[in-house]
């Protein structure tokens, strides 16, 4: 599949898959961010990626990123639609440093991976009523 991308500092790498079997690809930190203990952030990715129709783009925390760093996503992933492409749409990997102290995310860190994952547009039916019998609410799965 091939994708069209803007790299807003050219001396810092294309997103990059580290291995044969990955299925992320490393996206870096453009800018050197300090993120305040039990705060918020927005670590820019240096990226505008124009997403193929059929496709989202998903931006989620790499592996070691919460040890080695205490830093995640506040929403557990970040959603790339298939308009966001214009020249001011940058990723921007949020992150919530759940630390007591000041995190620095340096400049050409990888911060973030980013998924291809394909998708349905959905079109409703409304309907009167829904005629399967209910299950309950969270959690309660296999409760009898």
């Amino acid at each position: 599949m091939k994708i069209k991308i803007y790299r807003l500092d050219k001396t810092l790498p294309l997103p990059e898959y580290k291995t044969a079997g990955a299925v992320g690809c490393d996206l870096y930190a453009r800018i050197t961010t300090k993120v305040a203990p039990r705060s918020l952030a927005k670590i820019p990715a240096n990226v505008i990626i124009e997403t193929p129709p059929g496709y989202m783009f998903v931006v989620g925390s790499r592996g070691s990123t919460p040890f080695r760093k205490g830093l995640l996503p506040p929403h557990g992933i970040g959603i790339g639609d298939q308009d966001f492409c214009g020249p001011e749409d940058e990723y921007q990997v949020a992150v919530y440093n759940f630390t007591a102290q000041e995190v620095v995310v340096e400049r050409g860190e990888r911060i973030a991976q980013g998924i291809f994952v394909p998708v349905e547009i959905a079109e409703w039916e409304e309907v009167e009523n829904m005629r399967k019998p209910s299950r309950g609410g969270f959690g309660t799965t296999g409760h009898k």
